[in-house]
């Protein structure tokens, strides 16, 4: 590894973590583009060097949380411990397509889930027709 590549990893993963911090996002969302799109690593790759960051982001970042009274203990253990499952399944998924296919389904899914944040906004933004009168 290059000196270039270790301070481009070294920035994603502050980014990534004032970014966890700051929202609670960090690997979809900031770790797997940034690898890919700065230090060129492959999709598949970028995906699985990034589950590997999250699981220590996840832990400082929820036990922070905690101590503000923030966490949702009971919904961050069933999440813990049911998401193995579809891990699992998603690598089988992620090894059987191709690149091209990873980068785009990737891609839409953040594009759908800010869409439905950005409507969650505007529709809570609008006063309800009880309070209007």
């Amino acid at each position: 590894m290059e000196a270039a590549d270790v301070i481009g990893a070294v920035s994603i993963g502050v980014a990534g973590g004032m970014l966890a911090g700051l929202v609670g996002v960090g690997g979809g969302v900031l770790f797997v583009p940034g690898l890919v799109v700065f230090l060129g690593l492959a999709q598949i790759d970028a995906g699985a060097t990034s589950l590997v960051a999250v699981v220590l982001v996840g832990a400082v970042g929820g036990w922070r949380q905690r101590s503000y009274g923030n966490l949702r203990l009971r919904d961050g253990v069933a999440l813990a411990l049911f998401s193995p499952v579809g891990v699992v399944a998603g690598v089988l998924v992620a090894h059987a397509v191709g690149e091209r296919v990873l980068e785009l389904s990737f891609a839409s899914v953040q594009l759908v889930m800010a869409a439905q944040l950005v409507r969650r906004i505007a529709s809570a933004d609008r006063p309800s027709e009880a309070s209007s009168g």
